[in-house]
């Protein structure tokens, strides 16, 4: 079996969690890490997890950015296509 078939085939080694879980296993890490008592091995271990939740946190903040600037422009859009006002005497935005 190649090496491409492998990876087909292998169950991913680490699932990607929602945001929330992201943020809350990351601030416990964090908490692990300052606490110390750890050995140089495991604090790198956290480390590199740390990093990880990090980049995860980071990727689906920049998702949730970009559907909202997609959907503030969308409202954006029906607005000026049904000509809309922002005041009584009918003035355009």
């Amino acid at each position: 079996m190649t090496k491409v078939q492998a990876k087909e085939t292998a169950p991913p080694t680490e699932a990607r969690p929602a945001y929330e879980q992201a943020r809350d296993e990351l601030t416990e890490l964090v908490k692990r890490l300052e606490a110390g008592g750890l050995t140089l091995e495991q604090s790198l271990d956290l480390w590199e997890r740390g990093e990880r939740l990090a980049a995860i946190c980071e990727e689906r903040l920049e998702g949730a950015r970009a559907r909202l600037a997609a959907a503030m422009a969308q409202r954006g859009d029906g607005q000026r296509a049904g000509g809309g006002t922002d005041d009584a005497a009918g003035a355009p935005f």
